[in-house]
């Protein structure tokens, strides 16, 4: 079949499709998932809770007891514990019903949300491109690795803080306390391979059980002690916070705890979709979290005693080894959750030009954001497992909990501005009230967070540093490799006549070479035809782009132009949620027009060694070293892109940057 000389083969889809009775699994997938979430909105509602809300849904298990521990004496008194829980009461309404729940999750991407989808939505056309570095995409970066952080600390402290509940069953059982917690960490990173649809449907009976158990109990302990439901006046927070200003500062980074998970009910918005959110959180989840936070207030003005740990002891002596049994699994669920959202930032990262090639592997056939990468689960489980060996208890780990997921509510609540004036066409003098009281308050939350650096919270700033050093030099680096790729190119029409003079003969079979030059013939092209001279009878420059959206609808990703003598030019364009795959994308376009014989393929890929000029450099040696080091520890293009092994031809050559 022979096109016109610039078609856009997404524009043949309808006709293509219609007329020959074709449709790739991956177009179909791609139509459902852009017109809506599969389920009814109650279903969704359930999935949310197993999804979304393990994360918040366990912070009453250390949170209250924590902030506790922060009043200068024990045991407390009334005044101090009913201005807690007013603290935290006013928070959860503020800071998650009202800033996340009712705003953030309006600034969806395409539907998709966390903070590199942000990112992408305020900022698409510099975080990739160019060499300069933009302060909304540094803010970006460092919200991203802050989250990485925060991945590393979660699954530690919620699991932990469950184990911790063996030592009121008999204080013989404390030595098991991280030997059990290792114990079922190990388990969980194990079984990540698996994927997370096979289990996925308990999630959410499991939370539900779990919400009404904890909001059950609070409930029961109010009754007791009523005097409790003083703490819904906001005027009692106000009180305590003037009372005495040094320790309500302290205290105020352990309310913070209550919150922690309010990121993920934006992070993980893709999966089930806002609306799902909405209804679980204000259905079930905040309910339960107030009831639960009530009761142990409720219980510490009945017994002060209990301060030591509240949550396990608002359940009565019999039920001690059930709540810790259904503790730990709902742990588990939430440490699964910020492990697969760890999953999707890796791709969106990678996506994005802020993180090396890693190997993908999709674990669900239905779900396309159901994916596991194995270099981030083996990275992950073992800062875990040290972060665990480290603090060794959930109260010495709550002071490293706080400072990276305060920092990255506050970088997004700056994102949110953007998207308030930008996307909302929100007047400046609408926007910047609300964005400064929300501002505020993270900043608030952040500075209380910050005093807790000595005690632990270097810990998380430290991985956030480290993976921020890491996402700025890969992207750096790569940005150089492209500019000087794009010198060392040829343009298409230039290359043309030098082709038809160079090359002496023509191969039967077609001959796709991945190059990343967009509009030019690559240094790869050139090099293989100064040597050898000879090409198949048809040549593919097959290029990927990055799109600012999350997912490219299958009828606008593929665009192809004829150049003549049997060289074409395809462009495949992908959101920050999706992977290559070569070998479907021509089939992709074979299907819809492009005649092309896959039998008899082979692929052309660059193997690029990359040095450092001696002079006039772009990049200083320490940013250069971790550029080059990333990009051999880089799974191989092969493996990222789907190639067939047996079907792969590397062209070498060198790239000084």
């Amino acid at each position: 079949m022979d096109l016109p000389s610039s078609a856009p083969v997404g524009g043949l889809v309808d006709r293509a499709v219609t007329g020959l009775g074709l449709r790739s699994s991956e177009a179909a997938l791609d139509q459902a998932k852009y017109l809506h979430h599969a389920g009814s909105p109650w279903s969704l509602a359930l999935a949310a809770l197993g999804v979304v809300f393990g994360d918040i849904g366990t912070s009453p298990l250390y949170a209250f007891q924590v902030a506790l521990t922060g009043l200068s004496h024990s045991p407390p008194v009334a005044a101090d514990v009913v201005g807690v829980v007013s603290l935290i009461l006013w928070a959860l309404v503020m800071m998650v019903s009202l800033k996340y729940v009712v705003f953030i999750l309006r600034a969806d991407n395409d539907g998709e949300g966390g903070i590199l989808a942000l990112l992408s939505l305020v900022a698409a056309d510099q975080v990739a491109k160019g060499a300069r570095l933009p302060v909304l995409v540094l803010l970006g970066v460092i919200g991203a690795s802050l989250l990485y952080g925060d991945g590393v600390i979660t699954p530690a402290i919620s699991v932990l803080s469950a184990m911790e509940g063996l030592k009121l069953v008999t204080p013989g059982f404390e030595k098991f306390i991280l030997p059990a917690t290792i114990a079922v960490l190990v388990g969980l990173f194990m079984i990540q391979r698996h994927g997370t649809g096979s289990i996925g449907k308990l999630f959410g009976p499991v939370m539900v059980i779990w919400f009404v158990v904890i909001g059950g109990l609070g409930a029961i302990n109010i009754w007791m002690a009523p005097a409790i439901l003083k703490a819904v006046n906001p005027v009692e927070a106000g009180h305590f916070l003037i009372a005495d200003p040094k320790v309500s500062f302290v205290v105020i980074g352990a309310v913070f705890l209550a919150l922690t998970g309010g990121e993920a009910l934006y992070a993980d918005m893709g999966h089930v979709g806002a609306t799902a959110i909405r209804r679980a959180w204000f259905g079930l989840v905040l309910p339960a979290l107030l009831l639960n936070y009530f009761g142990q207030g409720a219980l510490i003005l009945a017994d002060p005693a209990a301060s030591d740990n509240p949550f396990y002891k608002l359940a009565p002596g019999w039920a001690l080894v059930p709540m810790l049994v259904l503790a730990t699994f709902a742990t588990i669920i939430a440490s699964q959750a910020l492990v697969s959202g760890v999953f999707s930032l890796t791709r969106q990262a990678m996506q994005m030009g802020l993180s090396p090639r890693a190997r993908i592997i999709p674990t669900s056939v239905d779900e396309a954001g159901q994916i596991y990468v194995p270099a981030a689960n083996w990275l992950l489980m073992t800062g875990t497992l040290l972060t665990v060996a480290l603090f060794r208890s959930s109260e010495n780990l709550a002071a490293a909990y706080g400072i990276a997921v305060s920092g990255t509510m506050l970088i997004t609540t700056i994102l949110l501005y953007r998207v308030a004036v930008s996307r909302w066409q929100w007047p400046p003098g609408a926007a910047i009230p609300v964005i400064a009281v929300f501002g505020a308050i993270d900043a608030t939350f952040l500075v209380s967070n910050s005093i807790k650096i000595v005690e632990g919270g270097w810990f998380p700033l430290i991985v956030g540093a480290v993976i921020a050093t890491l996402m700025l030099s890969w992207r750096k680096g790569s940005s150089e490799v492209r500019d000087r790729l794009h010198q060392m190119s040829m343009p298409l029409k230039q290359f043309l006549d030098y082709a038809d003079k160079a090359v002496i003969g023509r191969a039967p079979g077609l001959g796709v070479w991945l190059t990343k030059v967009e509009h030019g013939a690559s240094p790869m092209l050139l090099r293989h035809i100064g040597h050898n001279r000879v090409l198949h009878q048809t040549v593919v420059l097959l290029t990927f782009v990055s799109d600012r959206r999350p997912r490219v609808p299958f009828h606008e990703r593929h665009s192809l132009q004829r150049l003549g003598h049997g060289f074409y030019q395809i462009q495949v364009r992908l959101g920050f949620m999706q992977t290559p795959d070569i070998p479907l994308s021509l089939l992709n376009c074979n299907r819809l027009g492009f005649d092309a014989d896959l039998e008899h393929r082979n692929y052309y890929i660059a193997h690029e060694t990359i040095v450092r000029r001696e002079a006039g450099s772009a990049m200083d040696p320490v940013s250069f070293a971790i550029f080059s080091f990333l990009n051999r520890i880089a799974s191989r293009a092969p493996d990222f892109f789907k190639i067939p092994h047996d079907a792969v031809i590397e062209v070498g050559f060198r790239v000084e940057i």
